[in-house]
């Protein structure tokens, strides 16, 4: 299994990187409990304040589920019946709320796109590209599709969901609509990755943790409804040292020293 998911801890930043090259990266069957542990890890260690999510190689990030396992098996799951237990990849679904980058270093196809969706930074190579087949092997694109629709317009969601294989979309069109916050090319990818990365764990985790559980938590929300949850936040650290470390940090022109694991 350590072969399949490649996962590593320094300097406050843990890397995922998918594992599979020759199958594209491809999401099997035996990942799923690999997944949801080190999801686990990742909210219990409190060393580690940010996640860099990757694929191993330059053609495929992700290439989705492993349809050699769907034909043989009939569903590319347990009997799952909620998304929260279906969707082990998902960040957001494993109640992950430290920053996830994703480093997308080729083809994202099909399931492969929860990674996107559900990641607060989106680094991709010029090479890379985006799509999703799910139609096209006969199954319903639904909760990374959703995802793709609240990152970048409505129509685009909509046209790379129903033309299937047919369409991919460029990295540079991606990064047009907003699905992706960066493009770099290829050599650079992993570092710039790490260093926006190595950025968010330099600050307040504390902090962090709040500002991005209100943008998230915004999403669908009413906007004064959403504004009253990211007020209630913002006040519930005033009540946490870091606040008065951070200022104090500043004033006397030194670096904070941030409370962990509170």
């Amino acid at each position: 299994m350590a072969e399949e998911v490649v996962y590593t801890k320094a300097d406050g930043v843990a890397t995922i990187r998918l594992n599979r090259p020759a199958v594209g990266n491809a999401l099997s069957r035996r990942m799923r409990p690999a997944f949801a542990e080190i999801w686990a890890d990742v909210r219990a260690d409190d060393a580690v304040r940010a996640v860099v999510v990757t694929g191993t190689g330059d053609r495929h990030f992700c290439t989705g589920a492993d349809v050699t396992e769907v034909a043989e098996t009939g569903t590319t799951t347990s009997s799952a019946e909620s998304v929260r237990e279906a969707v082990v990849w998902s960040p957001l679904q494993n109640d992950v709320w430290k920053p996830v980058v994703c480093a997308v270093n080729g083809v994202v196809a099909g399931g492969g796109l929860h990674f996107v969706a559900d990641a607060d930074i989106v680094v991709a190579a010029e090479t890379a590209a985006f799509m999703d087949t799910h139609v096209s092997v006969g199954q319903v694109g639904a909760v990374e599709n959703i995802g793709l629709a609240h990152r970048m317009p409505l129509g685009a969601a909509l046209r790379m969901t129903l033309m299937g294989r047919s369409y991919r979309m460029p990295a540079r069109r991606a990064y047009e609509l907003g699905l992706v916050d960066e493009v770099v090319p290829l050599p650079d990818l992993a570092e710039t990755a790490l260093g926006i990365a190595l950025g968010i764990a330099a600050n307040s985790p504390a902090a962090v943790t709040a500002s991005k559980r209100a943008i998230w938590e915004s999403v669908g929300a009413a906007r004064q409804e959403a504004l009253e949850r990211g007020w209630a936040l913002a006040r519930e650290q005033w009540r946490h040292p870091d606040f008065t470390e951070g200022a104090r940090a500043f004033a006397e022109k030194r670096p904070p020293r941030w409370t962990v694991g509170s």
